[in-house]
């Protein structure tokens, strides 16, 4: 795949269990993405069993027949595939809302990469060509990662990375803003660690930036690694200290920490965020960036109109400022 292919996630509509079930849900959903100007969908990997439809390739076949099932039902509603699924290894499939195993864990690797190839394979089929993941767990729970630490997460994501890559899917590691790789030099050393003909990385604008790292230089540097991009605006910023609270996935992100933030993420368009979009355009376009970008708004009280303002925003601004310079460039949209 050449050029830049636009799609959004689907967890904003996905708020709550049993809150997104039935198949005319679905299609409101799809429709108002594909009308807003989107091309694919993000899913993500969950283990509710039916309350979550779209959570394993088993609950899609349970609900759509079969995963040719659930790609026919997208191509009538005008999406032309499932982009990417982002799957984070603690989630377990074993048992509905289980725990799964620890990336630190050297026991670990043939579970997750089983569970990887399960992924890998639905995305394949449903016309697109990303996995993205979690790496490795929070930062209060490891602290500054060990070189030890760094490489058996390095030989756990090089045999995924391997193994998916034979079903033509790509492997991106996603890091968000309570990630133990926040600390220290943390990414850039399992980035070093890693084999970049089999592991990328996915890179979020507003992960990235509410754990204080810049997203615009952060792609300039690490351009050549970054394998998907999603996009979505933040106004807040965690500093260590914060993302080092005990149990920070409920305290701080669920809850809001101390500060009681209501909302961590916004749509690019936001006035109040911390992002500047069209810088951000503007470096992928000086790149050599091909893949998907996925927007997000995964705490919009009302997905419909997020994704439809982030539809016009791509459409009138930000896909523009990319086929502009690159069609001086030369290089493909």
């Amino acid at each position: 795949m050449t050029g830049v292919r636009w799609g959004y996630a689907l967890n904003q509509w996905d708020t709550n269990i049993d809150a997104f079930v039935r198949k005319r849900d679905h299609e409101r959903a799809f429709k108002t993405i594909s009308i807003s100007g989107f091309s694919g969908v993000e899913l993500t990997a969950v283990s509710f069993g039916p309350w979550e439809p779209f959570g394993s390739p088993h609950e899609i076949a349970n609900l759509y027949g079969s995963l040719d099932g659930l790609r026919s039902f997208l191509s009538e509603c005008a999406l032309d595939a499932v982009s990417s699924y982002v799957y984070d290894p603690f989630v377990g499939f074993d048992v509905e809302m289980g725990r799964g195993p620890d990336p630190l864990d050297p026991g670990a690797v043939e579970q997750i990469t089983g569970t990887a190839l399960w992924f890998a394979e639905a995305v394949h089929r449903l016309g697109g060509d990303t996995l993205v993941v979690r790496p490795v767990g929070s930062a209060w729970q490891t602290g500054e990662l060990s070189d030890d630490q760094v490489g058996t997460l390095a030989r756990l994501w090089n045999e995924v990375g391997r193994r998916i890559a034979e079903h033509d899917v790509r492997l991106a590691l996603h890091v968000d803003f309570l990630s133990a790789l926040r600390l220290g030099d943390g990414i850039d050393r399992l980035l070093a660690a890693t084999a970049p003909e089999f592991v990328g990385l996915a890179l979020d604008t507003a992960e990235l930036a509410v754990a204080g790292i810049d997203p615009v230089e952060f792609f300039r540097s690490h351009a050549d690694r970054v394998r998907h991009i999603q996009l979505k605006n933040a106004r807040e910023l965690v500093d260590d200290a914060e993302a080092l609270t005990p149990h920070a996935e409920q305290f701080v992100r669920t809850e809001g920490g101390a500060r009681r933030i209501e909302r961590w993420f916004f749509e690019p368009t936001d006035e109040g965020g911390l992002i500047d979009f069209e810088a951000f355009a503007r470096a992928v376009a000086d790149s050599d960036y091909s893949g998907w970008i996925v927007v997000e708004s995964d705490q919009s009280p009302r997905p419909a109109e997020s994704a439809m303002v982030s539809g016009w925003y791509v459409q009138k601004v930000l896909e523009p400022i990319i086929a502009r310079s690159r069609h001086a460039l030369g290089a493909p949209r």
